[in-house]
């Protein structure tokens, strides 16, 4: 069974204090023009600054309702899992179980005599048929298109992100090991295994949206489950541009650099959109290629008829029978790959991507963690000095400048906002630095009144220097109409 405890929304108290009258000084008519939107963004600067404020008396009187609610429902669960076969209800269609199961709950509440109405059974039922075949209290949250991450922290603590914000939920599991349970269901799924001698496992989800689980004991308060969710709907460099993460200009960039097939590295940071951003650049790869992908944990989401997807493989209870992505990245080299992208880069098949990028596998893509175009390209170089392979600094910056020709940085913004902050080309080397040129960044203009960031994408006006290669395909006007 599944509980959920209805939480307090009641505001703490607040006292108005009678303020002297003042005589306002009359407003200029030169400034009676100004937008209201200024007071707004300094009325909202000014609100976070003011402290959190603690929770209300009130508080107190409802979590005693939610706990009666709690045993109640505890007291049900007991008494029907006394009365079903777990083995038998688990082959029963859906549809055909909960209504058994509804069935029970109904005699039980009328024997016991406890308070619980007609939509109560049918929402308790929903629960313990979510436990049996599907993935617990986590079924809802996953039916919901609105929630893009799931965090689970320990049994009585679920957030979600909805819209960029992180919300507390109602969601509770019975223990620890409800949770323990569900986070092994889903690992199992995919031929992994977590419990205290791997307590750590990334797997993925049937829709293929990626999950996190880290056990105890190094989770202090019990099992931690972190999913990122896939939305159904496929996001495109249009639809990214109609929601603001992208300017008309910078999405038609995008499409010419994804279709004369530059190597392209995204960077962000956790949580910034880097991979939605790869599944959008992906749909101007060609549907003749052939293209090979490697990821821990797979999620890409290509449309192309010809995809094969790779994935790690950790090792075994006796340690051995590690896959990991350089493993795969060297053999992807011998599939015949036309382009070879990599989910995120983040160790020493940073050298090998390199390689793959500089003997003919054009238009290769992959993501990493930083911060600005100046900053992946520092991390690039570390990840390759990390493959233990001793080369001068000079030597692996010339080989990042061949490889890579372009760094698209996505950011996560305050407002939830997913937007691409620059669009960097890779020029060539000045003595030992790597030198680029900025296309596009978005310049930040301020806040709305819904606390929304206003800012304008910016064109750097520079000619780009992949313009021959556009030439090559015919798309050099189309680039310089969109610069």
């Amino acid at each position: 069974m599944v509980m959920f405890g209805r939480r307090s929304t009641g505001d703490a108290a607040s006292t108005a204090v009678s303020q002297p009258a003042t005589v306002q000084p009359a407003v200029p008519a030169n400034d009676a023009s100004k937008p209201a939107a200024a007071s707004s963004a300094n009325k909202a600067a000014e609100d976070r600054l003011k402290p959190v404020s603690l929770p209300s008396d009130s508080d107190a009187g409802s979590n005693k309702v939610s706990a009666e609610a709690s045993t109640t429902k505890d007291k049900i669960y007991t008494l029907l899992m006394e009365q079903i076969d777990l083995s038998t209800a688990s082959r029963l269609p859906r549809e055909d179980l909960k209504r058994q199961i509804i069935d029970i709950i109904g005699e039980i509440v009328m024997e016991q005599k406890l308070l619980l109405n007609q939509v109560e059974q049918q929402q308790l039922a929903n629960q313990i048929v979510d436990d049996m075949l599907g993935l617990g209290p986590l079924e809802p949250l996953l039916q919901d298109e609105s929630i893009t991450d799931i965090m689970v922290n320990g049994a009585s603590q679920v957030y979600v992100e909805r819209k960029g914000k992180l919300t507390l939920t109602d969601i509770k599991f019975r223990d620890n090991q409800h949770v323990m349970s569900i986070a092994q269901r889903i690992v199992t799924a995919v031929g992994r295994r977590v419990d205290e001698s791997s307590p750590i496992c990334d797997a993925r989800l049937m829709d293929g949206s990626r999950v996190n689980v880290i056990a105890p004991p190094l989770a202090i308060r019990g099992c931690s489950i972190s999913i990122r969710k896939f939305s159904k709907k496929k996001i495109t460099l249009d639809i990214m541009a109609a929601q603001g993460n992208i300017s008309e200009n910078v999405c038609k960039v995008l499409k010419i650099a994804g279709a004369v097939r530059l190597n392209i590295i995204i960077s962000g940071g956790t949580g910034s959109g880097k991979t939605t951003l790869l599944n959008a650049l992906s749909q101007l790869i060609d549907h003749g290629e052939r293209i090979v992908t490697i990821e821990d944990a797979a999620e890409l989401q290509l449309q192309q008829p010809h995809v094969v997807p790779l994935e790690t493989r950790p090792a075994n209870l006796e340690g051995e029978g590690e896959i990991n992505m350089r493993d795969l990245v060297k053999n992807a080299l011998r599939m015949r790959p036309d382009r070879i992208i990599l989910g995120e880069v983040r160790g020493p098949e940073a050298m090998d991507m390199l390689q793959a990028m500089n003997t003919g596998h054009d238009g290769s893509m992959g993501t990493l963690h930083a911060n600005t175009p100046r900053e992946a390209l520092t991390r690039l170089e570390n990840m390759v000095g990390m493959a233990g392979i001793n080369l001068p600094s000079k030597a692996v910056r010339t080989q990042i400048t061949s490889a890579v020709n372009l760094i698209v940085q996505i950011s996560r913004m305050r407002d939830g906002v997913r937007r691409i902050t620059h669009v960097t080309e890779l020029v060539g080397m000045e003595g030992d630095v790597i030198v680029t040129q900025d296309l596009f960044h978005f310049e930040f203009q301020g806040e709305d009144d819904k606390g929304r960031l206003i800012g304008e994408f910016k064109s750097t006006g520079l000619r780009p220097h992949f313009i021959h290669t556009a030439a090559y395909f015919g798309l050099d006007k189309a680039l310089l109409e969109a610069m």
